[in-house]
Parts: structure tokens; C-alpha cells; sequence
């Protein structure tokens, strides 16, 4: 079985959605923080985090573990109702201060937008958004004349070439994941 591919959350191309707030924890400031690095507790060696806009600015300092994530102080952050207004905040890190990727595995952002063509050369459609319910990652294609996106498991198999120099993908989908339509 060949190894499936992975994909990372992303912003742009300067920063990197590293992780969200869940919500107060305690009555102090703490926050309950969910981590999307792939070691998780390694979340505060990439700080300071920033907002999606770049606005404000946090040193994490984690406290303890929670349900699905950890405990943490934000500088910044004195009071219950300090951390209870950033509840659903997703933080970001420079893109530089992250580790460099190993080979397939590329970041959510650096995949969205992009092109993908079957084996044989035919347009499919555009990256729209990396899903991820669990099991595995999967690339929403939005398709030229479809109401609906299709769902491309992102594996080896499915996906064998992603080219971010040539802004495409080469796909060979598994039966049924796109409509039969010639005029394409």
C-alpha cells in the first residue's frame, strides 16, 4: 500500500494557520487552545502567533492538556472575559519559523486555487478547499458548469503529481468521483 499524502492548514504565503481557540478555561485567562501542528505541543515554539490580519499578536504558553487540545496563557489575555471574546480565533505563524515539509506533504494554501487535469490532459476543475473529516484529506474540486464540488481523495493513487511550479495537479480520479461529461 503506498503512503497517503498529507496536507497542512495555511493562510497565505507568509503565514501558517497553526491553531484556534476553543474558549475560556478557568476564570484567570487561560484559554482552551486546539493545535493543528503536526506535533502538537510544538504549537508554542512557533510563536509569537498573530491573528489572520496580523492585528494582534500573542506569546503562547502552554499550561496544561485539555479535551482535544491544551490549556494556555496569551500574553495579553488577563481575564475570563479577555479569553471568552477570542473564542473561535484561529492563530497564525510565520511561515518561516515552521518546519520545512517533507516530500508530499504540502500546506492547505499552497494547494487551493490550483488547477487539476486528469491523466490524459482534460480540465477537471480548481482546488477549492482541503477537507479533512478524520480519515483522511480529501481536495474539493469545484467543476466548470457542476452545482456541486466533487471530493478527491488526496492520496498517491488518486493524486500522483502536484506541481506548485505549475500552479496543477495530475489526477486519477477513482471511478464516480466526477460526473461523466464529454464537453469538457
Amino acid at each position: 500500500m503506498r503512503p497517503r499524502r498529507r496536507a497542512r492548514t495555511v493562510s497565505d504565503e507568509s503565514t501558517i494557520c497553526i491553531g484556534a481557540i476553543a474558549g475560556a478555561f478557568g476564570v484567570h485567562g487561560e484559554v482552551r487552545l486546539k493545535s493543528f501542528a503536526a506535533t502538537p505541543e510544538d504549537i508554542a515554539a512557533y510563536g509569537p502567533l498573530t491573528t489572520e490580519d496580523g492585528s494582534r499578536s500573542f506569546t503562547v504558553t502552554l499550561t496544561g492538556q485539555a479535551s482535544n487540545g491544551f490549556t494556555a496563557r496569551l500574553s495579553g489575555v488577563a481575564t475570563k472575559e479577555e479569553a471568552d471574546a477570542l473564542r473561535g480565533l484561529r492563530l497564525y505563524a510565520e511561515r518561516a519559523r515552521l518546519p520545512t515539509l517533507p516530500d508530499d506533504e504540502f500546506y492547505h494554501a499552497d494547494l487551493v486555487g490550483l488547477a487539476v487535469f486528469d491523466t490524459g490532459g482534460r480540465p477537471l476543475g480548481t482546488v477549492r478547499a482541503v477537507l479533512n473529516h478524520g480519515a483522511s484529506d480529501l481536495l474539493e474540486i469545484e467543476t466548470p458548469g457542476a452545482a456541486e464540488t466533487a471530493l478527491l481523495p488526496f492520496t498517491r493513487a488518486a493524486v500522483p503529481t502536484v506541481d506548485l511550479r505549475a500552479g496543477r495537479i495530475v489526477a486519477d480520479p477513482p471511478e464516480g468521483v466526477f460526473p461523466e461529461d464529454d464537453t469538457r
